[in-house]
Parts: C-alpha cells; structure tokens; sequence
C-alpha cells in the first residue's frame, strides 16, 4: 500500500536514500498492511534544504493565491474522504465512520485557514511624534517541523500543516511510524492542489531520530507537537537550545462532572460518546467521571446498559463502533493498569478483560471501575485506553477542587441543567477547553489547547496562526 509514497522532498515522491522500509501493522488482525519508506539523516537533509527553497517561494505567494490553495486541499479532502478513511482504519483501528468523521473535520480545518490567511491583520498605532509613524505588521516565522502522532493522523496534522500553510511558512511533516499512510495521503493531496515543490515536505521513519535532528537543524524555527508530556519535556529541551518557537498540545486527564440536575439520559450519551471514541485513545477522552452521590447509582447503571450495547470488531465492519487498541504495547499498558487498579481496591463493575472470540487483533472490553479513590494511579496517569472510574461528590466546590488536583489541564466536561453552575463550573475548570452538555470540544474554529502540563499554544479559531508569524514594528519618520 505504500508503493506509491515514499519521503516526499522537493515536490516529488521518492524512496529513502538506502531503500530502507519498516512493517505496518494493521491492529485488528495483526498482519502487516505494508512496508513504509524509512528516512536517513541524508533524507532529513535533503527535506531541510527542500523546506528552506519552499518557504522563500511560498512567502512571496499573495495571500489570496496562498487561500486559493489551501481551500482546493480542503475540497480534496472531502473528494477523497471514503479513501482516508480507510487508512485510518488500517492503521489505527477506528471504525470507519469516525474515520469519515475526522476526513470532514480536517476539510474543515483547512478551509478555515484558507480564510485565516486573508485576516493577517497588521496595526497602524498613533505616534507620541507628529512626524514618525508606528506600523506594525505579521511575517511567517519560517520552516516549521510538524511532529504528528497516530491516534488522529489526519486532523492534527491537517491542523499544524493548513495553519502553518495559511502563514505563509513551509512544513516539514513527520507521521508516527503506525500510521505513516494517512498523513502520505494527505501529504499527496497537497501536492495534487498545487502546493509549489518544497513548501509540504514529509519525512517517514524513527520518530526520536527524525525529530532530534531538525529541532537541531538552524533550518527549523518552529515546531508543533502533539504528543505525551514526557516527549514533549524533550523537545521543548531540545528547542531550548536554537530559542525556536514551540506549540505543544500533551497529555490530557480530563474529568467529566455530572450534577444532581443533569439530564442522565443525555449526560451517559455525551459521556460514551466521548469516552469511547477511539476506544478512549483521545488526548481529550474523559477519564475521571465524578456523580454527584443522589446521581451516582443510576448515572451508572445506565452507563453500563448503553456500553454493553457497544459492537466491538474491526472497524472496516460498518457496524462496529469500538475497534482494537492501536499497539500491542497500549494493550500491554491497558491491561497493567486494570490489574494496578484492582490491586489498589477498585471494584469492576464491567469488562477488564479482552473479549472472547478473538484470536487476533488488540481487543480490549469497555472497563467500568466503582470505589475508586482520588490518590489511585487511575486517577494521576493518562489510561489512553476504554477504562472509566467512577466516583462520587456531595458539594459543588468540592468537586472543583478534586477535578483540578492534577497536573494535566487539557479538557473538562460538566452536565447540569443550570445556567449558573454551567458558568461558575466553566470558568473555574483549570483547562484549556470546557464542553458543557455536549461531547464536541475540538472545533475548527475554536482554539484549542491546555494548560499546566498539557503544554501551550493553540491550534485552530484566528488565534492559532499567530504562534506560525513573527511581529516586526516598523518606526517611521516621514521627514527626509
């Protein structure tokens, strides 16, 4: 399947400079789809150089033409969205139905900034001199290294490579090596909307090699990430060093709080909803559920009752909504921390084993924990996977307070049928995003990132193509 692909340099697909490839696994069944070009340090050079030539060409481009551009990728996308789909479920596992789903958010993305990049909006502000004159104005900060990860190939590279694209910057896009075919794919529709030869760049191969030698290139002035908060406590070590620009979206723990006035019907769909997409492999999956205690039972049991009637299978089955964990090693990590859980006194109320009938893939069954305790490991470390730990709450206040004890601040999801605690619960929340009633947090136009430990910077809404632009205030005097 990647036959056609290859590192894209220059404009042109091409193979490694040693031929070099590695296996891609396909997790529901756990054969190999094929065999992705592997990139050498000749190849990161030769991006490098490809990047550098790019930008001086896209930066001249006129932002209407630049517009004109990005908004062909987006109708691209929605031409081809049955095509991507397919890779994703592939190479991650998701059922085929969120895998349209992301294709049309990533369209999306790119159309947005194919907007965006007509609003650079530059500033005349008064001079304290009658004869001088303040010009403030926008410029692309220059090569950017795109660092994707597999759980939402498509969507999170769409958004660092249509924004750094829509700020008149060229991009160096490295995929994870589990999902290299999807982010290809995309690549190639760049190319086929006319994006001139060095502006999109793609380097397949070891993810940390990859990395480390263009965060290290003087080449690169920016970087954007989507990862774990120990990767990206490297990287942002490694950029340290060259004083580059840096958007990091980390690790998320987000709570999800139900309160005694919540529509339950509504709060356990919103909630399996969001948990469950991608078998809760989601930076921004609810995984600290807190009931209010008059709510807790029922909340629970009617969560349990819609989870069993979840399709588990290979996503390329229309109707199966949850597919296998992407990796034998996140299988391998889901499994240890059901057992760590158990260990510390937790009750499984459902799952916490894989499913029967599966002699292949990595399945794992939706998990639902009781007597779960703020201080067990659950509760601190990101499960990535289709765990839910239930707890109980008496107080407004208290709540708050345990649903920010925690490093990570990504998202937060509150149920209630009150204006006034949906506002005072919202702006309380120490996360980037707040979802009130609804399962639907990252949107194209809307910024989206976290705090603390999550990282910073913000990728979508007109905020996010500011961390792709230098400032450059121009003092003028009109006098000869």
């Amino acid at each position: 399947m990647y036959e056609k692909f290859g590192q894209f340099i220059d404009g042109k697909w091409q193979p490694s400079e040693k031929n070099e490839t590695y296996e891609v696994i396909n997790p529901a069944n756990e054969e190999i789809i094929g065999h992705a070009s592997k990139a050498t340090p000749a190849d990161v050079d030769k991006a490098l150089k490809s990047a550098e030539k790019g930008l001086e060409v896209w930066k001249k481009t006129s932002p209407w033409k630049r517009s004109s551009t990005i908004r062909k990728i987006a109708d691209l996308i929605r031409e081809k969205q049955d095509e991507l789909a397919k890779w994703m479920t592939l190479e991650v596992g998701k059922p085929l139905a969120e895998g349209k789903g992301e294709a049309g958010g990533s369209a999306d993305i790119f159309e947005w900034n194919s907007e965006e990049t007509k609003r650079i909006y530059g500033q005349t502000v008064e001079s304290r001199f009658e004869d001088t004159r303040v010009h403030v104005y926008y410029q692309p900060v220059g090569v950017v290294a795109a660092l994707v990860p597999w759980n939402f190939p498509l969507i999170l590279a769409s958004r660092k490579i249509s924004t750094a694209l829509a700020a008149g910057c060229s991009v160096i896009c490295k995929p994870d090596v589990i999902t290299p075919g999807t982010v290809m794919e995309l690549v190639d529709i760049c190319r086929e909307a006319g994006v001139p030869p060095g502006v999109v760049n793609l380097l397949s191969g070891d993810p940390p090699s990859i990395a480390s030698q263009l965060i290290s290139s003087d080449i690169v002035k920016k970087i954007s990430i989507t990862g774990s908060t120990r990767v990206g406590k490297l990287i942002l070590k490694q950029a340290a060093d060259k004083v580059q620009r840096v958007t990091m979206e980390l690790s998320g723990h987000s709570p999800f709080i139900v309160f005694n006035d919540a529509d339950l019907q509504k709060a356990t769909d919103m909630a399996i909803s969001s948990k469950y997409r991608n078998n809760g492999q989601v930076c921004i999956s609810p995984n600290r559920f807190y009931i209010q205690e008059n709510k807790k039972k029922e909340f629970v049991n009617l969560f349990i009752e819609k989870t069993k009637k979840l399709k588990i299978g290979n996503g390329m089955d229309p109707d199966v909504q949850l597919g296998p964990l992407t990796t034998k090693k996140r299988l391998n990590e889901v499994e240890e921390l059901v057992e760590k859980t158990k260990q510390e006194g937790a009750k499984v109320l459902l799952g916490g084993k894989r499913p029967a009938g599966f002699n292949k893939g990595f399945y794992y069954e939706p998990t639902i924990f009781d007597d779960v305790e703020d201080d067990f490991t659950i509760m601190k470390q990101e499960p990535f996977g289709p765990l839910v730990p239930m707890l109980s709450f008496k107080t407004f206040d208290e709540v708050i307070e345990r649903a920010n004890n925690n490093d990570l601040g990504l998202c937060s999801y509150i149920c209630t049928n009150s204006m006034e605690q949906a506002h005072r619960a919202s702006e309380l929340m120490e996360t980037g995003t707040v979802a009130v009633n609804t399962p639907l947090v990252a949107l194209a136009e809307a910024p989206f990132g976290g705090i603390k430990q999550t990282g910073y910077g913000r990728e979508g809404g007109s905020m996010a193509i500011k961390d792709y632009l230098n400032v450059k205030y121009t003092h003028l005097s009109i006098k000869g």
